[in-house]
Order: structure tokens, then sequence, then C-alpha cells
């Protein structure tokens, strides 16, 4: 680890000072509003953003707190900085935040495949927060949290073997942008008979497919992120990979293909887990339905399984379609819906923030 204990920095009492960097964007704002909901364990929290956002008041914990620009006095106090910013930002920014003392929890892409930082969901590895040589700590992608605490609790009875996953992603992945592109090319098809012939919705959207590369209205789009080698994209890597670490399961076969869907916010995913032994239904709902973080609700007879028009504005993993494949008995079939910009981002940063501070209390 690195940095000094809060007792042992002089001039430092009371709760660890806090800084959101980024607290103007979308994630950002959730990030407020958790912070204003859950256990208050902070003094001050700051609220960094770019220059052209200084001097902007925003809301949290009921209070009116004014913007400070990114430099590297907005770090100085600072216990614990929480950052939600692009990745060529958290590169330059957060060692520099670490360097001056703050334990940095980053939201961007940067650090998690780092060796020397921490991947962390705390209902999963929370031990791994106290090794961060760098005094950086990395949130996951919002896709891999959309599943994972789910998929923890079951490989900690079962143990994994084998992953393969289909992601239903939210346009707000995409940031702003995506749910902006979204809104207007509904608004261009709503009322049309659009979507009964080849090309039909293309040519009403036209050249207005914003972060994606195809329309998204009246639509699934089989691509999320930027291309990488033999046909993979990066957002399926990331998903691989970082189960992987989270998991500490670095050999772990998994297969995934994400899948951008018309729905502002929460990813949903179809999981198909293999385990070391033979697995029942039964003992993964019992599982499922106790552990931290996790919802079961499961009973599509009675129409009742998780969707992302229910699911949005939560906090927990939500678990429904448990089933044993039916050609493999170590093998578990889920659908799971979790909040991306909730959950996804912002809440589990925020709660690897909270175990920093009781470790620095």
């Amino acid at each position: 680890m690195t940095g000094l204990r809060r007792a042992d920095r002089p001039g430092r009492s009371g709760r660890p000072t806090l800084a959101v960097v980024g607290a103007t964007g979308a994630v950002g704002t959730v990030m407020l509003q958790i912070l204003s909901h859950r256990a208050d364990v902070w003094g001050e929290i700051r609220l960094v953003a770019s220059p052209r956002s200084a001097g902007r008041k925003l809301a949290v914990r009921g209070e009116e707190t004014e913007v400070v620009a990114l430099t590297e006095e907005a770090f100085d106090g600072v216990d614990v900085a929480m950052f939600d910013v692009p990745d060529e930002v958290a590169e330059r920014w957060a060692p520099l935040a670490a360097a001056k003392g703050a334990v940095v929890v980053d939201n961007s892409g940067t650090f998690r495949m780092d060796p020397d930082v921490p991947l962390v969901v705390p209902e999963v590895n929370p031990h791994a927060v106290r090794m961060r040589p760098r005094g950086i700590i990395a949130n996951p992608s919002c896709t891999t949290l959309s599943m994972i605490v789910a998929l923890g609790a079951l490989h900690a009875e079962f143990g994994l073997r084998e992953l393969v996953a289909s992601s239903y992603q939210a346009v707000s992945g995409a940031g702003r942008a995506g749910v902006a592109t979204l809104r207007q090319q509904l608004s261009l098809v709503a009322g049309t008979e659009l979507g009964t012939s080849p090309g039909d919705v293309r040519r009403a959207v036209g050249d207005s497919t914003g972060p994606f590369p195809e329309p998204v209205a009246l639509n699934v789009v089989p691509w999320a992120g930027s291309p990488r080698e033999d046909g993979w994209s990066s957002e399926e890597l990331k998903v691989r990979d970082e189960s992987r670490k989270i998991l500490g399961l670095p050999g772990l076969p998994v297969a995934v293909t994400c899948v951008r869907v018309p729905v502002i916010t929460t990813h949903s995913l179809t999981v198909h887990a293999s385990f070391e032994g033979e697995v029942t239904v039964d003992k993964a709902r019992e599982i499922l339905a106790t552990a931290p973080g996790v919802v079961l609700f499961d009973n599509p007879a009675a129409g009742e399984f998780p969707t992302p028009a229910d699911v949005v504005g939560t906090d927990p993993t939500w678990v429904g379609r448990v089933r044993r494949a039916l050609d493999d008995p170590t093998a578990l079939e889920l659908f799971v819906c979790g909040d991306n910009l909730r959950k996804g981002s912002a809440l589990n940063t925020a709660q690897i923030a909270e175990l920093v501070a009781a470790e620095l209390s």
C-alpha cells in the first residue's frame, strides 16, 4: 500500500475527505445521489470536474456544493478520490492523486488489468482492497458488474469451471451520447410502420447513429466496444479478463458476445456457467437468495423474471430463469439484470471507497 493512514497525516482529523472527480458526468450525477442516501462516512466531499464546469453548484447530502477544477491542488488534504473520467484523464491524474496521499478508486478502464492494481467487487473479493501498491483500486466495467456478484456467489459454493455469456447492453453504457442517440432515433420511428422492410430504419435514421455502428431503435446491434484481434470486441475481452481477475481464475475459459439493445439503462446477460461438479437448481436458488447484493426473482410461470424496465434505479443484481443445463448436470443457465449506472458504476465505486474509509478510520 502507498500513502499514510489518516492518523499519521498532520492536520487531519475526524472523518476522511472524499473527492469525486468527474462529478458532473452521467455516472457522477448518480454517484452524488448514492452518496446522499448511503450511510455518511465522509467528512468533506469535494466535487471535481473539468475547468469548464468549475463554479457549478451540485447537491450532495442535501447541501449545495461548488465544483472545483481538476488541478493538483484539488487533491490537497484528500483521503479517497473516486474517479469517473475518460481513460486518458484517469491515466494522467489518478497517479498524481495517489502520489499526494489519496487512495484512488478509478472507474475507467486504464488500470483494471494492471497487476499492481486490485480489481474489486466488495461482495466477491473485498480483501483485495488492501493490496494496492500503486495506491489505486480499479472498478470493473458495467457489463462485468451486472453479473459478477451472482456469479461470484455461485463460484464460492460450486467452483466455476467455464463461462459463456451474452450481454444485452443499455445505451447509457455509451454515455450521454448513447442515450441522446436512442431518444432521437425513437422520435424518428415512433408512429410509423418502419421495421418492416430491409434498410427502412437506417434510411429514416440516416447518419444519426451516434456512438453505435447501426441504428439501435427497433434493432439490436451485436457489437459494443472497439475492434480487437480475430473478430472480438474490446467489451467482450473486458468481461473475460475482468471476470478472471476478480474471481482469481486466470485460466478460466470465457466466451462473451456483447449486444447493444434499445434500453436506456440496465444491462442484462444470459449466463451459461459450468462448475467443477454436479449442481442442483434448489441449491443454486438457496445461494442466490441469500447472497449479499443479489435478488432472486424467478417464477416464470407467474411471469416473474427480471427485466430492465423493473430493475432500473435499483442497486442489486437481479437473477431469474435459473435452470440446470439440459445436457450438462454441472452447468447452470441464468438471466441477470443490473443497473449499469448504479452497481455497474457508481455504487460499486462508492462501496470500494467505504471499505477504504473503514480502513483509514
